[in-house]
């Protein structure tokens, strides 16, 4: 690890502006990823802004029909949060299978979609609830956040500060998990809101994304029974040590399938 100039800034103005006047600055989250890679000598940044002690990027606020949590909530607060498992169960539910105890109480909904992993799991959260990414500038539509493999819609210096979610009428979140990391290998989030389904695969693909095809047919029908003649087409997923690009096919109509199942009973 090469050196770097370490910041505790106090608000969200003091991180914006000790990044935008670095060379080169990065925000840290819960550094899972970020400190393995500067170990590992990966990438170097002549800045670190560490914003964990910003009080105004923690916590849950519910209103209304909307459910709003801090970029800087930890995994397992929102896995612990009664507003959470009132408005979303099937968030607490995906929270809580995120890692291991230690990755649950150090990492971050915010750190989680910033770096927009392949395998991670909120993205699926965020396009299967239709969610709006809030940053220091700007709203982001989920469907507009996430570009591709660890990119995201977020510009230079850019801070995500809140991810605001609609509850949904209904909504489940199954995954394949690797046995060891407890990333999802396939995850597929389902969400049914106003009659409208929305169905968001993480895992299988280099990006997070919305199967519309299955959509389509669950606002004909909303049973697992309206996607038995749909084929997932394996072209475009990944293909790894621990699955091949045909069998995460083959697990996102099984998890599809099953959380309608789930959300039915």
């Amino acid at each position: 690890m090469k050196n770097f100039e370490y910041h505790r800034p106090a608000d969200i103005k003091e991180a914006v502006d000790i990044v935008n006047n670095s060379g080169d600055g990065k925000y840290l989250a819960g550094g899972h990823t970020m400190i393995p890679v500067l170990k590992q000598r990966m990438a170097e940044h002549a800045d670190l802004v560490d914003i964990s002690m910003i009080s105004d990027l923690q916590g849950i606020e519910v209103w209304e029909n909307n459910i709003q949590i801090g970029a800087m909530t930890r995994h397992v607060e929102v896995a612990e949060s009664e507003l959470v498992r009132k408005s979303i169960p099937a968030l607490s539910v995906l929270a809580s299978g995120i890692g291991d105890p230690h990755v649950r109480n150090r990492g971050t909904i915010g750190g989680s979609l910033a770096n927009n992993d392949p395998s991670a799991d909120y993205p699926a959260a965020v396009l299967g609830l239709g969610a709006i990414i809030h940053t220091d500038r700007r709203q982001i539509l989920g469907d507009d956040f996430f570009v591709d493999m660890f990119e995201t819609a977020l510009e230079d210096g850019e801070l995500l500060t809140a991810v605001e979610f609609t509850v949904p009428d209904r909504a489940a979140y199954l995954k394949f998990p690797n046995p060891a990391s407890r990333y999802a290998i396939t995850g597929v989030f389902v969400s049914l809101r106003d009659g409208h389904p929305r169905v968001a695969v993480t895992g299988a693909g280099p990006c997070v994304f919305r199967q519309h095809e299955m959509e389509q047919a669950l606002l004909a029908e909303f049973s697992s029974s309206a996607l038995d003649n749909i084929v997932v087409a394996d072209d475009d997923l990944n293909q790894d040590i621990h699955a091949s690009a045909e069998y995460r096919a083959h697990l996102i109509k099984v998890l599809a399938k099953r959380a309608v199942d789930s959300l039915e009973e």
